[in-house]
């Protein structure tokens, strides 16, 4: 099953150094980064932050791996990391997320 894993960094260079983490462990085909601004609880009260979201493409097998590698080098204490299911997709795009993440990319 493919997957979009939503990862929020609190910069631009920190979700970079996310994103190249990943890409290098063959975690993701691909991974874009967008601003967002974020409220959220956090140790009792609402906080408010401007950060980056990460939108990690890849597979379900790959969770385990990838959430363990996010946290490794991730800044926050508890990082999102949050799948959700494709549930359809253009299929040549599908399969280059398979070949990426599954056959080191090579054809």
């Amino acid at each position: 099953m493919y997957v979009t894993v939503f990862i929020t960094a609190p910069d631009r260079e920190s979700g970079k150094k996310i994103a190249r983490h990943i890409l290098e462990k063959r975690l993701a085909a691909c991974v874009n980064m967008t601003p967002v601004s974020s409220a959220y609880w956090w140790e009792g009260k609402i906080e408010e932050a401007e950060e980056v979201m990460l939108l990690v493409k890849t597979t379900s097998d790959k969770m385990n791996e990838l959430v363990k590698e996010v946290k490794a080098v991730h800044p926050y204490q508890v990082p999102e990391i949050i799948a959700l299911p494709v549930v359809a997709g253009h299929l040549d795009y599908l399969e280059w997320v398979k070949k990426e993440t599954h056959e080191g990319g090579h054809a």
